[in-house]
């Protein structure tokens, strides 16, 4: 029985840069490094509580994911950090440079407020930040 997500692994050209970000800027809890010599790699975790999966496919074959899987198949997409304070994160995150895909959040699933910051902002990964409504 599948009873939580372990881990997302993201490729990185800087780890120490990577490290700071998901450290400073998100505020994640650091638990350090460690060599894999079999992996030839260099991994460095931060444990969050329960997590979920999203699957995403196209509504009615258009916007965004439709134009992802055209263009890069099926895959991993965007790492999904929740907030408690959206309005504030974004501040936040753009005072320290970040770029985002929308100038404000918009909603997102189960009634949701999300954003999206740009992936040559972190690695090439995108990631969306997500303050649930007050239901979820």
């Amino acid at each position: 029985m599948i009873t939580a997500l372990d881990h997302i692994a993201i490729a990185v050209p800087d780890l120490d840069a990577a490290i700071k970000r998901f450290m400073d800027d998100f505020g994640l809890p650091f638990e350090g490094t460690g060599d894999v010599p079999a992996a030839k790699t260099t991994t460095a975790f931060f444990s969050l509580p329960a997590t979920t999966i999203e699957l995403v496919h196209p509504l009615n074959g258009e916007g965004p994911i439709a134009k992802y899987l055209d263009k890069r198949g099926g895959g991993i997409h965007h790492l999904c950090f929740r907030s408690d304070d959206i309005e504030a994160d974004v501040a936040r995150l753009k005072d320290k440079g970040y770029e985002f895909l929308s100038e404000a959040p918009s909603p997102g699933a189960h009634d949701s407020q999300v954003i999206f910051i740009h992936p040559k902002s972190c690695d090439g990964v995108l990631i969306e930040i997500n303050q649930p409504s007050e239901d979820h």
